[in-house]
């Protein structure tokens, strides 16, 4: 299987360019199976002035972000993994969608543990999924939930082939490369890290998206200056 990922720059209320951007990559090639973009790549995870409040985006399954991600992996033929505020009843959640090329839901992962400025989104209560894309068995984690994996998603990583792992990260010196060859190595998983990169907001932690396999070799790293990295991921 073909696995990209996009690092996307930081934007802020920009959804539909976040959109039109990771189409005409899509378009470009080269053909791929599935993709996965950053955490809150598409609305802005934090605006320039410092604010971390997604509500004003927040919209149910099926609202207009959600229609125009299927679309776009209908189109290009892909599998997408993209970020969304997803509203259901009172509660918001920092959520990621599966988005199939048929049509086809195939997952919803709602972060199980918001970080600390996140104080808009709800914890997700459901456990993450093992499902089936082309022949690979793939599971995810969102940013934070990272440094819950063992206690949490050891079972589900031991079932997987592919641990999909979308990030804003801010950390001044990077712990996310060893942590995640650790994952890797300890679970015989594939990794691929969507990351958010510079743009109206700068930290540290940007950058660095790559895609490792089962024993936490790079197979493909977001060179300095672009957005995609390309690797194929055996079950």
């Amino acid at each position: 299987m073909r696995v990209t990922v996009l690092e996307l720059p930081a934007t802020w209320n920009e959804p539909a360019a976040a959109l039109a951007a990771v189409d005409r990559e899509l378009e470009r090639g080269p053909r791929t199976d599935l993709v996965l973009l950053p955490e809150a790549s598409l609305t802005g995870y934090v605006s320039p002035e410092g604010d971390f409040d997604l509500t004003r985006f927040a919209e149910g399954p099926g609202g207009p972000l959600a229609r125009e991600i299927a679309a776009i992996a209908s189109r290009r033929g892909v599998t997408l993994v993209a970020p969304l505020v997803l509203r259901e009843g009172s509660a918001c959640f920092n959520a990621m969608i599966a988005q199939g090329p048929g049509g086809e839901r195939v997952f919803t992962y709602r972060k199980r543990h918001p970080w600390i400025p996140e104080t808009w989104a709800a914890a997700g209560e459901v456990a993450a999924p093992v499902v089936t894309i082309g022949q690979a068995r793939v599971t995810i984690a969102i940013c934070f939930d990272v440094h819950f994996l063992e206690e949490e998603a050891s079972s589900a990583l031991r079932a997987s082939d592919l641990l999909l792992f979308p990030s804003a990260w801010v950390e001044e010196s990077d712990s996310r490369p060893l942590l995640l060859a650790e994952i890797a190595r300890t679970y015989g998983v594939a990794v691929a890290n969507a990351n958010w990169g510079p743009g109206v907001v700068t930290v540290a932690g940007q950058g660095g998206s790559a895609i490792l396999d089962g024993r936490g070799r790079v197979l493909s790293r977001v060179a300095p200056g672009a957005v995609r990295a390309d690797a194929a991921v055996a079950p």
